[in-house]
């Protein structure tokens, strides 16, 4: 027991180390990393502009309110980039397998993940944070939400949960180029797709969508669902808790990955 969390605290280091790495050389070049932050920031904007277009000729979708759209997407939004700025290195793990670096990490003495987690930190991401951020404000501020301490942990589930949901389909992207040595983009519908159609409650896709988003990539029980309970729409405490359910997800997605490193042959590079 002694031993593990000795390993589990050195490996805790070794990230944070990972990460201050990563930062200071962003920081060499602030120009550059305020201008891509920035980028970020407007990029996700245009999706603002969408929503809010919407509802200046519909007062409602599916019986949501302009400013319940924002809180749900402001979640998501938090959710996906939290996990793109922290696993950055699977979405970029095609790169690592095509140019041979991937050998150069199994022959080191530390654990390949840790490794691939720590080779990318996308600081550059906090763009969409900060934008994620002023959304959910206005969308708690304007929902009506009577806040209790059951319903602040729902918004702390969703985004642990979120981040793991979305941190998995990235491993699942990094496992898929043991086998096609580049990404495959249709990979692309559930990692950006996911934040794009995230944009409603996912019950508005109808029941086959939710269903989908249910049992097989969990979307529903990070977003609609403890939406529903935040709103005080459903009044189940198991609504406050799906997001903690969501995190099933990450079996599966170490399951391919450890498949793929162990018919893992070199890219001959």
């Amino acid at each position: 027991m002694r031993n593990l969390k000795c390993n589990l605290l050195n490996a805790v280091r070794l990230y944070g180390h990972y990460i201050s790495v990563s930062v200071r050389s962003m920081m060499q070049y602030k120009a550059s990393f305020l201008l891509s932050a920035i980028g970020q920031f407007l990029v996700s904007f245009n999706v603002f502009l969408g929503i809010f277009f919407l509802f200046r000729r519909f007062s409602a979708v599916d019986g949501f309110s302009y400013s319940e759209v924002l809180l749900c997407y402001s979640v998501i939004l938090m959710e996906f980039s939290l996990a793109e700025m922290a696993v950055r290195g699977f979405d970029t793990f095609s790169d690592m397998v095509r140019t041979g670096e991937f050998d150069r990490v199994l022959v080191r003495p530390r654990n390949e993940i840790l490794q691939v987690l720590g080779s990318k930190f996308e600081l550059t991401r906090i763009g969409r944070i900060l934008q994620a951020v002023v959304m959910f404000i206005y969308g708690i501020a304007n929902s009506g939400i009577a806040w209790t301490l059951p319903k602040i942990l729902t918004v702390v589930f969703m985004l642990a949960g979120g981040t793991a949901v979305f941190s998995g389909l990235f491993i699942i992207y990094a496992a898929l180029c043991f086998f096609t040595l580049d990404g495959l983009e249709f990979m692309n519908i559930f990692t950006d797709g996911a934040r794009e159609f995230g944009k409603y409650p996912v019950g508005v896709y109808g029941k086959k969508m939710l269903l989908f988003a249910t049992f097989f990539v969990p979307y529903a029980l990070i977003q609609y669902y403890p939406l529903l309970f935040l709103l005080g729409r459903r009044t189940s405490p198991l609504y406050m808790l799906l997001p903690l359910a969501a995190f099933w997800f990450l079996i599966p997605a170490f399951a391919l990955w450890k498949f793929g490193v162990r018919h893992y042959t070199s890219s001959g590079s």
